[in-house]
């Protein structure tokens, strides 16, 4: 029997088993580890408390029952702001996560194919950031070390604990960039980097709406510094712009498919500018990007009760120890490296990104920094101190869109983006100059570090979505009256719009109005906050409402409380765990 040389064999097992595909494994069980143990609750459970996250969950039964069942469109859902109607435009649609998730809603129903498309978010983004840095360095170690800080991010993880399925998607910008880059290096045409860039941009507008304006606002910016400062002849050739028009055209059509509720939404005035007011509030901090989760296993408990993680959410943007130092030593050893031209546009790219996510003026810890005024400015505005304006203010009074954002903060997304490629670039370096045979154990040290850096610890909170008594109740009530909850601020929990389609199937005054309220609602809101009375009951009938679910422990369970609805004509037909049904004849 012949025995083949190792090579021999190595080079077989890479014909079976290419590095891309291991790497797709190394990412999938990392994921599993890193949520768990999510994976033991897929079908009947989310990650935290309920909240946006059941969105997601009610979006994947809505558009399973629309297409598959009732065969309508699920843009336009009659049954939520009844009797006007609601649009999705109102709110973010993510078009290619719904697509991924309806075949898995038909194995496990919406609710585990919510999580097992939030846990390909991580493993993804792991492995296209991988195969950019592979791809730049020629180095699988440093793709690993890259990918692996990009996946567990604290910010993906924050994102995916509130259950922002949309904003957790962050694997597409990896290949948009890596498409983006090679395209304007290159020389000649070729498909791979015009398919890589536009089918990149396009899933990102398939995403998010948010990440589709602030990837396109960035990309020119950088397209702008690298004709400027890098290649001025590449400006000036034909060919690069038709290089980046067979890009845009390859784009185009996710593109267009992606915001056109939004286009239409818009051409109706349905997408207002937000007020300052709201700017402000969603303005990153310099030390968002420095402080580590408050999610971490070992200090994020300390972080928490030491420094303003009020809107921790947005606002957990932290870079990463061992992520800030590879990315430094990429920049300093930039020329050694090769990528020196990208690095510096990525440098430049990333600075503009953390300045728009401070907003419009200057934040430190959460809290808006102001400098004294000069003496003869004081009396003229009325006041002795000053913010510190930033560039944000000039594009949220003058810049086209940008006044329609409410939370600028997500601009550091990018930074994120690119420092991982750059962590990718620096780790390059320093394991080309390490011997071959503790090459793999510098990877793992590397990989280690940054896992310790990131990990949340296992996941001990969940919340089981199921029906409340009261939802059996109306579930068995026959014929479509439309259901109204009170007090009326509870027609916008997410948890109440759920209970519609999942449990009793019967219209709703309210829907998910976090984001542009609609008419109707706008209209009505005022009257209805001083439930019960005269006003509010009659404004029930006029609206065809003929169930009203009063939540007593939100009136302190005041005893009066069912002797008001009753002299109104209210009926009550039953009260169930402390909700009150009563129903309200035509």
């Amino acid at each position: 029997m012949t025995v083949q040389p190792a090579e021999e064999v190595n080079k077989a097992a890479g014909r079976l088993f290419p590095r891309w595909l291991l790497a797709a494994l190394y990412f999938a069980a990392l994921t599993v580890f890193m949520t768990w143990p999510l994976a033991m609750h897929m079908r009947d459970s989310v990650v935290g408390d309920i909240g946006d996250n059941v969105y997601f969950v009610w979006l994947i039964g809505w558009f399973k029952k629309a297409l598959f069942e009732l065969h309508v469109s699920p843009f336009n859902v009659w049954f939520l702001n009844y009797p006007q109607g609601w649009s999705l435009s109102y709110t973010e649609i993510t078009p290619i996560n719904i697509a991924m998730a309806l075949p898995l809603s038909f194995l496990g129903g919406p609710t585990f194919a919510y999580n097992a498309v939030l846990m390909l978010t991580f493993a993804l983004s792991g492995l296209t950031m991988y195969l950019w840095v592979q791809h730049l360095t020629g180095r699988a170690g440093a793709g690993l070390v890259a990918g692996t800080a990009y996946a567990f991010l604290p910010y993906h993880f924050a994102h995916f604990l509130i259950g922002h399925l949309n904003l957790a998607t962050i694997q597409w910008f990896p290949l948009y960039f890596w498409g983006l880059w090679a395209t304007l290096e290159a020389r000649k045409w070729s498909w791979k980097p015009a398919l890589l860039g536009g089918i990149g941009l396009g899933l990102i507008a398939l995403t998010s709406q948010y990440y589709l304006y602030m990837t396109i606002l960035l990309s020119a910016f950088l397209t702008a510094i690298y004709f400027i400062f890098y290649d001025r002849p590449a400006a000036r050739e034909r060919g690069t712009w038709l290089r980046l028009a067979g890009m845009g055209l390859i784009a185009l059509p996710l593109v267009a498919a992606g915001i056109a509720p939004f286009v239409s939404l818009l051409r109706q005035g349905g997408l207002p500018d937000r007020g300052l007011s709201v700017v402000e509030m969603y303005s990153a901090s310099p030390t968002d990007f420095l402080l580590p989760s408050t999610d971490h296993f070992l200090w994020g408990a300390w972080i928490g009760s030491h420094f303003n993680r009020d809107m921790w959410v947005e606002g957990t943007l932290y870079i990463g120890a061992p992520v800030a130092v590879l990315a430094a030593l990429a920049g300093l050893k930039r020329r050694e490296s090769g990528q020196g031209r990208l690095l510096a546009v990525m440098l430049w790219t990333g600075m503009l990104a953390f300045v728009l996510a401070l907003g419009t003026n200057l934040h430190w810890n959460g809290a808006p920094v102001e400098i004294s005024a000069p003496a003869f400015l004081q009396a003229r505005l009325g006041r002795a101190e000053l913010p510190v304006p930033l560039p944000g203010l000039l594009l949220f009074k003058y810049f086209p869109l940008y006044a329609k954002m409410r939370v600028w903060m997500r601009f550091g997304a990018f930074v994120l983006v690119f420092a991982c490629a750059a962590a990718g670039i620096g780790a390059a370096w320093l394991l080309a100059r390490a011997r071959k045979r503790w090459q793999v154990l510098l990877t793992a040290l590397l990989v280690i570090l940054v896992l310790v850096d990131f990990y949340p610890g296992p996941y001990r909170q969940f919340a089981r979505i199921q029906p409340r008594a009261v939802d059996a109740w109306l579930a068995q009530q026959p014929g479509k009256g439309a259901v109204a909850v009170f007090p009326f601020a509870l027609e916008e929990d997410q948890s109440q719009v759920y209970y519609t389609l999942t449990y009793y199937g019967k219209p709703f005054v309210g829907g998910f109005f976090n984001a542009f309220p609609p008419e109707q609602y706008q209209r009505i809101r005022g009257s209805m906050d001083g439930f019960p009375d005269a006003k509010s009951v009659a404004l029930l009938r006029e609206l065809g409402v003929q169930y009203v679910v009063v939540d007593g422990p939100s009136y302190q369970n005041d005893p009066g409380l069912v002797e008001q609805c009753l002299a109104l004509g209210l009926i009550l037909r039953v009260q169930l765990d402390g909700q009150f049904v009563f129903e309200l004849k035509p």
